[in-house]
Formats: C-alpha cells, structure tokens, sequence
C-alpha cells in the first residue's frame, strides 16, 4: 500500500513538471558565448529552467546585433512564451524588443540593459557602483597620484556607459590622476592586447589601467608583460581567468559580478511573470572586489 501511494506521488510529481515544461518555453538570446562571463549566464539559466521544469531555447549573436534581431525573430515565431535578452547593443537591440512587444511575447533583459521597447524587468549589477569601485580602488593603490588608462566596452552597450560613468566620476574627484588614454576594445581579448600595445607605444608613462571587462583586461596584461613594464590592472567580471590572475598578482583586482545567478534570477523572474505575479522593474545582483 505505502509503495503504491509512493509510486502515485511520484507520477504527480512528475506530472506537475511536465506540464510546467510543456506550458512555458523561454527563448534566451545571449550577446556572444565567445566569452567565458555570458557562457555562465547561459548555464544560469539553462540551469534554472530545468530545475523549474521549463523548456527553453538558447541563441548566440555573435556580438551582432542584426543576427541578435533575426533570432529574437525566430524565437517569437517558434512560439516562446517569454524572452530573456542580454543585449549585444542597448541601442540596437531595441527594434527586436518592439517586435516582441508587437507579437505579445513579454521580454526579461538581464546584464546589459535597452534603451526603448517595453521591458517587464531587468536583471543586472549596479555597472555604475562597479565602475566606481574599481576606480577608487586604483586611487588608493596610487596613493591618489598617478596616470590611468581606461579601456571601454562595446559602444551603446549600458555596460560600457554605466562602467565608464562610475570609474570617471571616482578618478575626477583626484585631480592628481589623470586619464591619459581611453580607447574602446570591444570587450573582446585580442583586441584588448592590440589596443593596449599602441597605447602603450604612444603614452611613456602608465601607472594603471581599468577595463570595463575582464577579457580586454587578460588582453592588455599580455601586452604589458611583453613589454616588460609594471602597470596596476583591474578589470570587471571575476572571470576563472581573472581570478586565477589576481591570485598570482597578475592583475590587482576584478569586480567581481555573479553571471549564474544572473541567469538564475532572470528565468525566475520570467516564470513569475508568466504566472501571473509581479516582478520588480529591476533586479539588482551584488557586486564584490576580488583582490589578493
């Protein structure tokens, strides 16, 4: 008797799984997966979906933001009853926003944020705290003395802006520091060592760089070593990589974001919302400085 009421709960179990899968499917548009950060929002949220028993449908855009508006297409078309976007531009990402918003597909935005379109919620870290942060961490490791360089994100990506904003307004409060170069490098690794090897042929005297991720950061510490200078770099992420860095005494910091639960809250946040319950405009994930 107890085995057979065992047996039955489990089938009811699985039953309510089921149909949770069957009943919602998430369409989730990842910028690029050719960075480790936007790998682990993914499995965030891959993650969460199956634990809450959702199916969902992942795209890359290859960090183009034509190719992110034909999946965010073609997601609306196959039927998803949500769509999770972390934007490959704020700006561009706008018109895939309004045509799901025209086919009555709710949107989630998580990490970068849009710029128009109508959104139910966005899931991020304060980019502005992060970016101040890190600058004044480079002002104390100065002594609030000293000449930076600041290498920037994808252009029109909020990241990028809001990054950006924080480090500068901690560097203006020292009129002593001085940022002497800045120079956009996509987010992106091997253009973050190119970039920094013409800055460094052009400005003979770098006390310390901010990179508004840790990939361009990774990036500019090649181009350093093999210049053989000693320059302060703190980057944004807290990527394996970087983090192994800061262990070594590589690079002197990362900001430390948390992309899993990123992903984590966002698909969440889009079943509450497919439920019927309300979900905050924005949903703030903590930030930490990652040192040794």
């Amino acid at each position: 008797m107890k085995r057979t009421a065992l047996v039955v709960l489990l089938v009811l179990v699985l039953g309510v799984v089921s149909a949770n899968a069957q009943s919602y499917v998430v369409g989730l548009s990842v910028s690029t997966l050719n960075n480790p950060f936007f790998v682990d929002l993914k499995e965030g949220a891959e993650e969460a979906a199956a634990q809450l028993g959702l199916t969902m449908i992942a795209t890359d855009a290859q960090n183009d933001a034509n190719r992110q508006l034909s999946s965010v297409e073609d997601l609306i078309s196959r039927g998803v009853n949500i769509l999770v976007i972390n934007p490959v531009d704020s700006s561009a990402v706008v018109p895939a926003i309004r045509a799901a918003n025209q086919g009555g597909v709710p949107v989630i935005t998580v990490d970068r944020g849009a710029d128009g379109g109508i959104v139910v919620s966005h899931v991020a870290s304060d980019n502005v705290a992060g970016g101040k942060m890190a600058g004044e961490f480079i002002i104390e490791l100065l002594g609030g003395k000293g000449k930076v360089v600041e290498l920037e994100g994808i252009p029109g990506t909020s990241a990028a802006r809001d990054r950006g904003t924080g480090f500068n307004a901690a560097i203006a409060s020292y009129g002593d520091i001085k940022v002497v170069a800045k120079q956009e490098a996509g987010f992106d690794r091997a253009r973050g060592m190119s970039v920094m090897e013409n800055i460094l042929q052009a400005q003979p005297e770098i006390d310390a760089i901010f990179a508004h991720n840790d990939e361009m950061a990774l990036g500019a510490l090649t181009a350093i070593r093999a210049s053989g200078r000693n320059i302060i770099v703190v980057g944004f992420d807290a990527t394996d990589d970087a983090v192994k860095a800061v262990e070594e005494g590589r690079m002197a910091a990362t900001v430390a974001q948390k992309p899993r639960e990123m992903g984590k809250i966002a698909v969440e946040a889009a079943l509450k919302h497919l439920k019927g319950e309300a979900i905050p405009e924005y949903v703030p994930v903590d930030l930490a400085l990652v040192k040794k």
